[in-house]
């Protein structure tokens, strides 16, 4: 699985006041930690960027390039912004991201033609997100159509079912997975990516890697092609990398709804086992999930 390393992150209290002050080295350490952890990607999240959009990205841009050459992602929703970092790019770069709204179908998505970007789009439309797995797949299928129109090839295409917590809906966790399964038989080419983190988003902070972990080996599962991951977490890391081959196969077999015996394993399996069985649904999602 292709790794976009998601701790350039606006909402950090670092990364908010490195930007502000303009202080390069607090934002080029972050980069170099992520690029030598094995990232593929570096995340340069902005969020809607609307302060000085233009001269901030580019300053970010220029900030990480001085230390990586790793391609980067652009992640914000201001095309202003976006533009302005693809003008600086060195390598080809992902723009992260557009979606089915008018707005972005208009705005955000010509520029990956124009700068020959690769360009993520998530299933979120005028009508606001998709209820369930149908109702994403007529989204995208509508918003890839709209992009093959303008000359953006499938190739070019990242497809980002939009994730939601597990604390907030257990349902909605299998449904990204089923989403991400068929993927590849509905639109030939496409990649695939999730904001992988966004499962654990309201899980107290010391439970959110096992959660983020045990989430991506289903994926990988289901034939996911990326993710945007925290690559600082070594676990993680070494789980993509095929490292881990015991707990990979426990969460398949786990997955596949056989018994396991959680007194026959050690800790850290039995917490993969139970975090499965939440992920799946079959266990009710409580911050005490591990202790049951």
């Amino acid at each position: 699985m292709i790794l976009i390393g998601e701790t350039i992150h606006i909402i950090s209290a670092q990364v908010s006041g490195a930007v502000k002050e303009r202080n390069p080295r607090a934002i080029q350490e972050l980069a170099t930690a992520q690029a030598r952890a094995g990232a593929d990607y570096i995340d340069l999240n902005l969020g809607p960027a609307r302060r000085n959009p233009e001269e901030t990205m580019q300053w970010l841009a220029n900030a990480v390039q001085e230390v990586t050459d790793l391609p980067l992602s652009l992640d914000t929703m201001n095309p202003v912004a976006t533009e302005a970092g693809l003008k600086v790019c060195k390598k080809r770069a992902l723009i992260n991201s557009a979606s089915g709204k008018s707005e972005s179908k208009e705005r955000m998505l010509p520029l990956a033609r124009s700068y020959d970007a690769d360009v993520v789009i998530s299933v979120i439309a005028d009508r606001g997100m998709p209820p369930g797995v149908d109702e994403r797949v007529e989204s995208i299928l509508e918003t890839v159509a709209y992009a093959n129109e303008i000359g953006i090839p499938n190739e070019d295409i990242w497809v980002d079912p939009i994730l939601l917590p597990v604390s907030a809906n257990q349902q909605e966790v299998r449904d990204a997975l089923e989403f991400i399964s068929i993927l590849q038989d509905l639109l030939p080419g496409v990649k695939s990516t999730i904001g992988l983190s966004n499962i654990s988003n309201g899980t107290p902070e010391e439970l959110r890697g096992i959660l983020n972990r045990t989430y991506m080996v289903m994926l990988e599962r289901s034939g996911i092609y990326s993710a945007i991951a925290d690559v600082l977490d070594e676990e993680l890391v070494r789980l993509n990398r095929g490292e881990m081959p015991g707990i990979v196969e426990l969460i398949h077999r786990t997955m596949d709804g056989e018994e396991v015996d959680l007194d026959s394993l050690s800790p850290q399996e039995s917490d993969y086992v139970k975090t499965v069985k939440v992920l799946m649904g079959e266990t009710l999602y409580s911050h005490a999930w591990l202790d049951i």
